[in-house]
């Protein structure tokens, strides 16, 4: 038998409650027993059971590849697979941000101007050479300018007269 609430994990909670000499039968899984269990015990709650099934409770999320659900990641602070990523990524942002600051990974960058370290630096320059060339400053544009030039010349083997024989 199917979980009423769910409709697709097996029921393995049958609950019978006679009200008014009316029999109510209720089949629940073990996650919406989980998730209802404290509404469950309290029979004076009536009005909870009238609206259970017709209004869908709110599913807890829990990652397809490994079963890991967003209560074991803040119990344990560990994801088990990088399918978490993807399935608790709205619940991940806040607490990535209030670790590292970002949520945008760019790794480290060293002291020696390594190829990676070139790239990050044109981009930047990029930037700043749209921003000077934006508000007409064309003196800052052309020394930025100068600089990627000479990043470009390092990135692409710069000591060739251009010519490819």
């Amino acid at each position: 038998m199917l979980c009423q609430h769910c409709k697709q994990n097996p029921a393995v909670v049958n609950y019978v409650e006679k009200v008014n000499g009316k029999k109510f039968e209720y089949h629940l899984c073990a996650f919406c027993y989980a998730d209802l269990y404290g509404e469950l015990n309290h029979k004076a709650n009536n009005g909870v059971w009238a609206g259970l099934f017709s209004v869908p409770m709110p599913r807890k999320k829990i990652c397809p590849v490994c079963r890991t659900t967003l209560a074991d990641f803040e119990r344990t602070g560990l994801l088990g697979c990088a399918g978490c990523y993807d399935v608790f990524k709205e619940e991940l942002i806040p607490s990535i941000l209030r670790m590292q600051g970002k949520v945008e990974h760019i790794g480290k960058v060293g002291k020696n101007m390594d190829e990676l370290g070139l790239h990050r630096q044109l981009r930047t320059l990029k930037e700043q050479l749209e921003n000077a060339l934006r508000v007409k400053n064309f003196k800052e544009a052309d020394r930025i300018n100068r600089q990627i030039n000479a990043i470009k010349k390092t990135l692409h083997g710069g000591g060739g007269s251009g010519k490819n024989i």
